[in-house]
Parts: C-alpha cells; structure tokens; sequence
C-alpha cells in the first residue's frame, strides 16, 4: 500500500517531529541548497535547545541565522561561520557552544553515520585544537586522530525536483551536503522546487532514493539569495 509522503506545507511536513533539545542537519553550503521554509518552520515551531549540523549558520537574517536570531540553537557542529554576527556575538557571549570541524571532515562525519561506521581516522587536525582529547593513531608511519560519525534525529533537506516517492535529484552546486544528510538521520523531509508523477525520472539519474527520505514539500515560490554578489566590469 502506497504510503503519501508529500504535505502541503512545510509546518504540516515537521508536524509531530520536532522537539526541544533535538539533534538536527540541515543542508546547504552559505545560502545555496539551504531548505529555507522548512528552516523558517523550526523557527516558528518555537522548539529550543537545538543542536544543528550543518556546514554554516546561515547569515543573520537567512538561513539558520533566523534560528540564532530566536536563540533557538544550544550547539553548531559545523565547519565554517564566518559570515554570521549573531553567531559571533552569542558564541564570544557564552551563549552558544559550537564544534569546529574541518570542511572534509564534516562530509566524512556525515557521510559515515549514513553508513552505519562509529568512526574514521584521518590525518586531517592532528597536531591542532581539533584533536585534542581525542585518540591518535599511527598507520605507515604517520599520525592519524579518531574522529566519529555523525546521526541526527531529523534532516531537513531542499533539492531541485522529486516525485510522489521521495526519489530526489538535486541541481549543481545546490547538492552540496543534502544527499549524504538524508541518510543520516532517523527522519527525513525533504523541500523541493519541482514535484513530479511516479515514473518521470530516470531511474539512473536519482541521486537520493526515496526509501531514504519520510516527507516532501513542494514549494510554491523558491528565494535563492546570493550572499555576495561579485561581478568584473565590463571590458
């Protein structure tokens, strides 16, 4: 029996999901690929607490900065922050406790609670803050820190387009993190721009399976920001 995985809105979508203190990967690079009605969702759910996984904070008025804004967020595991002053202003404060990972690995963090692996080493921050307090190991002469995957209760992710089974596809650089969380999490929602019928996407090109994902909301209007617009004069 065919189970309906699409919901009319993105509050209806997180509905009996969300709970204070919950542990949360939301996907996107800066504001590119970022699931923002479902972001604004949380927000207006009013759960705090949160721990968000995620490669950025967003910026103060978009993205998981609106979340900051709310305080919201007890804990960013994340990779890089630098365009956000709310977060700097409530992390210098004591506010908000945050985990640096370095870019790749937080992929492999992710990649790896996808695929059921506690943990990895990898050569990457041995020898810096990064590793400290964790367990080293030398293979072929070269020293190597443990570094543990990562699992979240629910996953909020934004792709290009899908159809009534959760199968997704993603468009260009908009698929940074959102494939490897939508296997790292208990529960799974999905915004996508385009919503389709069973059978109009080739089976070679789906790049998340719909086995992997719970619900989807497809939007009506998609805001794709950019965060700084640079452009060369003209010759």
């Amino acid at each position: 029996m065919a189970i309906n995985k699409v919901y009319p809105n993105a509050q209806a979508a997180l509905s009996g999901l969300l709970r204070n203190e919950m542990v949360i990967m939301s996907g996107g690079f800066g504001l590119c690929g970022i699931p923002t009605a479902l972001i604004e969702a949380i927000r207006d759910s009013g759960v705090r607490g949160l721990t968000i996984i995620s490669n950025n904070a967003g910026i103060d008025d978009a993205g998981l900065g609106v979340l900051l804004q709310t305080r919201q967020v007890r804990k960013m595991i994340s990779s890089y922050v630098g365009e956000n002053a709310t977060f700097a202003k409530q992390y210098l404060a004591g506010e908000l406790e945050i985990e640096f990972n370095p870019q790749g690995t937080l992929a492999e963090r992710i990649r790896a609670g996808g695929a059921g692996v506690p943990g990895f080493y990898t050569a990457t921050g041995v020898g810096t803050q990064i590793a400290e307090g964790k367990e080293t190991k030398e293979f072929n002469g070269r020293t190597y820190v443990l570094e543990r995957g990562l699992h979240a209760d629910l996953a909020v992710i934004h792709a290009w387009k899908a159809d009534r089974e959760g199968n997704l596809l993603y468009r260009k650089t908009a698929r940074n993190f959102n494939p490897i969380m939508a296997t790292a999490a208990d529960e799974v929602v999905a915004e996508v721009e385009d919503l389709v019928e069973y059978g109009q996407i080739d089976p070679d090109h789906i790049i998340t399976p719909g086995i992997f994902v719970n619900r989807i909301v497809p939007l009506e209007t998609v805001d794709k920001r950019i965060e700084q617009r640079t452009v060369r004069k003209r010759q």
